[in-house]
């Protein structure tokens, strides 16, 4: 397993995900990577992803192609000419190219599996030169366990995001873009334990601690009073900003979240 970040050029990476925003995260992670070491970078995908990697903070210069331009808009999905399209592009990226590719096409019905197994075998023969970095995206909602097994065996580098707690009830794992960590699920004060360890690297490892709440369904007075107290021993110079829907505010008001300097409380829909 690869920490997005720590691709390198001529890597052939394959992230495979279940949740948009565990996807988007990365997707920005590697994006900004690219953008940092002044390659070029392009995303194919369904999905409107340009301005949801705004919203990540993500400075602006990648592009964004619709998948069927892979391999022409009006025909079906053609693993040859696929390749072919990334080759064109490689030659005209001479600081390197970064390419995201949503793999949501191979489940298309028209596709045939074979499109994805000649798509995987030949592109691998790209990465030679080290010009081309690659992640594959895989949503776990549209492929069989088959085909991602396939998936994670072709690719030397497999991404995922790093998980300080799963259970049926709640996830914690570390956020990207920007620094810090992202919740789903209900969080209570019973799971205090996680909370702690992941605050505490969150607090060692970035300058400011984002705390993405966005996808947490509930948030306890118990635990929310663990992140006030955490913000309230930052430095004077650092900051906790808590994402978070207008619930997961008023909770943390309660908690005393107003009397923190160092705490910013963003409320969003979601």
């Amino acid at each position: 397993m690869t920490s997005v970040d720590q691709l390198e050029p001529g890597d052939h990476a394959c992230l495979t995900y279940s949740e948009p925003e565990e996807r988007l995260d990365l997707l920005a992670a590697f994006v900004s990577e690219g953008l940092r070491r002044g390659e070029r970078v392009l995303c194919f995908t369904d999905s409107p992803v340009a301005a949801d990697l705004r919203r990540q903070g993500v400075d602006r210069g990648e592009t964004v192609l619709p998948v069927e331009e892979l391999w022409g808009p009006g025909s079906a999905p053609s693993a040859a000419a696929m390749v072919r399209r990334l080759s064109d592009e490689l030659g005209q990226s001479p600081r390197g190219l970064r390419v995201s590719l949503d793999m949501c096409w191979a489940a298309r019905p028209q596709a045939g599996a074979e499109q994805l197994l000649v798509f995987e075998n030949e592109v691998a023969k790209l990465f030679a030169d080290g010009g081309l970095t690659a992640l594959c995206e895989y949503d776990r909602e549209a492929f069989d366990p088959v085909t991602l097994a396939y998936a994670a065996r072709t690719h030397p580098r497999t991404v995922a995001a790093a998980v300080y707690h799963e259970d049926a009830e709640l996830r914690i794992c570390r956020q990207h873009v920007p620094p810090g960590i992202r919740m789903t699920g209900s969080l209570d004060v019973s799971r205090a334990g996680a909370l702690r360890d992941a605050l505490s690297e969150a607090v060692r490892l970035d300058p400011d601690v984002h705390l993405n709440l966005g996808m947490l369904h509930s948030l306890d007075d118990g635990a929310a009073a663990m992140i006030v107290r955490a913000a309230a021993g930052l430095p004077r110079n650092r900051h906790m900003i808590v994402v978070g829907d207008r619930r997961i505010g008023h909770t943390l008001r309660v908690a005393g979240a107003h009397g923190v300097r160092n705490l910013r409380v963003l409320e969003r829909d979601r």
